[in-house]
């Protein structure tokens, strides 16, 4: 594989369709938002991404898809994607998490937040990108922990809320969710340190199980 991969990335954790295409130093995105048809909508939008760029999937060297945390069907669909091209192409796919994405190529410490159903938040801090917390679903206050005593700027969905609520500041993020996922993929360094097969990152259980019942999960 060349230093500088060409990567094609793909999410579908939220009410969209989020595609980019990492070719060395460009990156070309597409983002139909849609609350739902996802499942059909994903693959001809990235083979119409392939066609416009004068490629095919065998060119593709790295996949990269959004692990959530997010809706569950999507994450599962997005992720059985990905391996599946992976299986087919004899790529390698590569599953990184929304709130990690969020935060890539950030300074400092950053509190990277995602909506979550019935008022609760996704958190997760990072420092210059890294992670410094696992990720959460929690509550606001839960979010504030997570953050910690000194200063942090809040990124994604929460951001706003966290401001109004409790003063903490927000900034812009440095790429969007899905430029994130394709960088991050594209990084040898982040490639080692995930050598596992994409999985979905649930953070809590489905909504149409018992509050006792364990998350889905997906056969290793």
């Amino acid at each position: 594989m060349t230093d500088d991969p060409t990567v094609i990335a793909f999410d579908t954790s939220g009410p969209r369709c989020a595609g980019a295409l990492l070719i060395g130093d460009r990156i070309i995105t597409r983002t139909d938002d849609m609350a739902r048809g996802q499942a059909e909508h994903l693959m001809p939008m990235l083979e119409e991404m392939l066609a416009k760029e004068g490629l095919v999937w065998a060119d593709i060297d790295v996949i990269g898809v959004g692990t959530g945390p997010g809706n569950f069907t999507g994450i599962r669909m997005s992720v059985a994607a990905a391996r599946g091209l992976a299986l087919g192409l004899n790529k390698p796919a590569v599953g990184v998490s929304v709130l990690e994405a969020q935060a890539f190529g950030t300074s400092g410490p950053i509190l990277s937040t995602a909506a979550a159903p019935r008022d609760m938040v996704y958190a997760q801090r990072f420092t210059d990108g890294w992670p410094e917390s696992e990720p959460v679903f929690t509550d606001l206050t839960g979010a504030l922990a997570v953050a910690g005593p000194d200063d942090v700027t809040v990124l994604g969905d929460m951001a706003p809320i966290l401001l109004a609520a409790h003063g903490l500041p927000t900034g812009p993020q440095a790429v969007s969710v899905i430029e994130g996922i394709a960088l991050l993929a594209a990084d040898p360094i982040y490639r080692m340190d995930h050598p596992e097969r994409p999985a979905p990152l649930y953070l809590r259980p489905a909504d149409a199980a018992p509050a006792r019942d364990a998350p889905p999960t997906i056969i290793p």
